[in-house]
């Protein structure tokens, strides 16, 4: 591995940094593929956002007295399995 001085870091940083500022999408970009270990990262990270997303609104529904069974059949679920699920944070 050659070392590299703090200017050439620098130069290559200033190069990317412009490469990005200038950055012009292409038609077709959007839909360029996604290497696999980030699209299963990125699929993991969407996945708790919603379930996170979704025990917030559960907590609420509760708070506002929906029952656990109103609950389970708007997720698509048990009333029982609901509580089950979200019980503790409700």
């Amino acid at each position: 591995m050659t070392r590299r001085s703090i200017e050439e870091i620098k130069a290559r940083a200033d190069e990317l940094a412009d490469a990005f500022e200038n950055y012009d999408p292409k038609p077709g970009d959007q839909d360029a593929p996604v290497p696999p270990v980030l699209a299963v990262k990125l699929a993991a990270w969407r996945r708790d956002t919603a379930e996170q997303e979704l025990a917030e609104a559960v907590l609420s529904a509760r708070e506002q007295r929906m029952s656990w069974r109103e609950v389970g059949e708007a997720i698509g679920t048990s009333g029982e399995a609901a509580r089950q699920r979200y019980g503790a944070s409700a």
